[in-house]
């Protein structure tokens, strides 16, 4: 059955007359279940180390919709509080960490082998998901790219521009560069044991990539990726990987090589059409419905979808949003892009 499954089938460089599709955030607080199961848990938190529930909200998008993939709910800060940082979430305003700038206090965060006993519930989740998906349904498992998660714990919060990690990387690049590998080594043993739980397809979200400009952009969002999955192939041979460094404008092309990814997540900043040749030349693509379409609908939602099924329909690709669906989408806004992508042109 596995050798059926339309994503794995795109990610291998298989050209379909009906791309597969699944949505970032699928499970999320557009779905009127989701925000029932997130009351029951009390908090986000509670919601993502609660086994049960989290393989609960992660099912609840497919049995709606039947995307061709499902990926795990967890969140890419679980890492550093696996590392032994603070992480508390501030209702309305979002995560909170406490920080890491130093020498001293880089040096006082666990090692990458000592993060399992916190994230065992995660990698539960994924078990219990491998049993309970559909036969047909491709299970992704992810982490936050090393320079995103950074930003976090260098700034205690998200911030519009990383200016703390950006100011730290200036004043103190060998802390910076410390923070950096640690990630690295940290998100691949992490990634590692969701494979090993039942993950078929691991996705790395690097969602400040675009603000990283010349060379930093090679040592700090590529360099990081490429080594990640150049380690989860060794380990895992035949694991495909898809690298999302969003806002990484015209540096999409090249990226399958540069990164080694089977497939690089394309943002709504740049168009399907430059896009289908100067980036799916390279091979697989996935993306890229500007995320504002699953909150308007109407007819322009059915025309743009179409417009990137077409952009895309000479190479493979993977139907999805350009960033994640916020809260305000409409559900039936969802189903009349799957059913646009899935009746053909």
């Amino acid at each position: 059955m596995t050798a059926q499954k339309t994503i794995l089938r795109a990610l291998a460089g298989e050209t379909l007359p009906t791309p597969p599709i699944w949505m970032m955030r699928q499970a999320g607080r557009y779905l009127p279940e989701y925000r029932a199961t997130r009351a029951q848990a009390g908090d986000f938190l509670s919601l993502c180390y609660n086994s049960e529930l989290a393989a609960e909200v992660t099912l609840q998008p497919i049995r709606r919709y039947g995307f061709d993939a499902s990926i795990l709910f967890a969140d890419i800060l679980l890492l550093p509080q696996a590392l032994g940082m603070d992480l508390w979430f501030e209702t309305g305003e979002g995560p909170r960490l406490s920080t890491v700038t130093t020498p001293e206090q880089l040096a006082a965060l666990r090692s990458k082998d000592d993060i399992h006993d916190t994230l065992a519930p995660v990698y539960e989740t994924v078990r219990i998901l491998s049993r309970e998906l559909p036969s047909e349904t491709t299970l992704i498992g992810f982490a936050g790219a090393p320079w995103t998660v950074a930003t976090y714990m260098i700034a205690g919060r998200g911030t519009p521009d990383q200016g703390p990690a950006h100011a730290l990387k200036s004043a103190d690049r060998a802390t910076f560069a410390g923070i950096i590998d640690l990630l690295t080594d940290s998100t691949i043993e992490y990634l590692s044991k969701q494979v090993d739980s039942g993950a078929e397809v691991i996705k790395i979200f690097d969602s400040w990539a675009g603000s990283l400009l010349g060379d930093d952009f090679a040592q700090f969002a590529v360099e990081p990726a490429r080594r990640i999955t150049a380690a989860l192939k060794a380990r895992h041979p035949g694991l495909p990987v898809i690298a999302f460094p969003r806002g990484a404008g015209d540096r999409y092309a090249g990226l399958h090589d540069a990164i080694g990814a089977d497939c690089i997540a394309l943002d709504d900043g740049v168009s399907a059409e430059w896009a289908a040749s100067a980036v799916q030349s390279g091979g697989c693509v996935q993306g890229n419905l500007a995320s504002r379409y699953m909150v308007t609908g109407g007819q322009d939602l059915v025309d743009e979808t179409r417009r990137i099924v077409r952009a895309f329909s000479k190479g493979p690709h993977i139907f999805n949003l350009g960033h994640g669906i916020t809260p305000d989408a409409s559900p039936d806004n969802v189903q009349l892009m799957i059913d646009t992508v899935r009746e053909g042109l």
